[in-house]
């Protein structure tokens, strides 16, 4: 932190990931000697390998976010009554429910797989990739569902959609963006790089 031309800040003013504090960092110049190398890193694939790690656990972040967003909708329409009854027993809240608890469950069985595959020493990319691409998209769909079904009361914090909400938008964009994925997948099965 002392190199010249290092600066550091962190970041204010976020709508998601709040909890987190994040640091914007800066360099100029910077000139960073060999012996600070980071030892077995020489090279983008090393870094890839650090990215396909980190998007293994975003797959599972995008199971959590969708499984409160889940569960916080499934009590609301059981406590919320329309009309002298509990919003979820009309069909069209059922409906949503029915579909949020499928991806739920789709997305924690392929976490599932992958966490088995990488125990097995067989991971790749291309899998991580896949399992970030679909599991934030999943989450994505079911936490704006979820919003949309606490109405007006989605947006305040006591609910926590709101938070969530905004979380999802950051997880379905870091460790590469979705369109990011779908090429690292893409060039898993076809064996050819759209990268250039």
């Amino acid at each position: 932190r002392d190199t010249p031309g290092f600066e550091a800040s962190i970041m204010t003013h976020k709508v998601a990931k709040r909890a987190v504090w994040q640091t914007d960092i800066s360099l100029h110049g910077v000139r960073v000697p060999v012996e600070n190398r980071l030892s077995g890193a020489h090279s983008f694939k090393d870094t890839s390998r650090v990215l396909t790690a980190t998007r293994y656990g975003v797959a599972w972040e995008a199971v959590g976010h969708a499984i409160a967003a889940y569960e916080i909708a499934l009590t609301y329409t059981r406590q919320r009554t329309q009309f002298g009854q509990p919003l979820a027993s009309f069909q069209i809240i059922q409906q949503k429910l029915a579909t949020m608890l499928a991806n739920v469950t789709t997305m924690q069985l392929l976490c599932l797989r992958l966490s088995q595959l990488l125990a097995a020493g067989r991971m790749t990319d291309g899998m991580a990739s896949l399992a970030k691409m679909h599991n934030a998209r999943m989450a994505r769909e079911v936490v704006a569902d979820a919003r949309e079904m606490l109405g007006g009361n989605g947006i305040l914090l006591e609910y926590h959609i709101a938070r969530h909400h905004a979380d999802i938008e950051a997880v379905f964009t870091y460790e590469g963006t979705d369109t990011v994925q779908s090429l690292i997948v893409g060039r898993e099965i076809t064996g050819l790089s759209a990268f250039t």
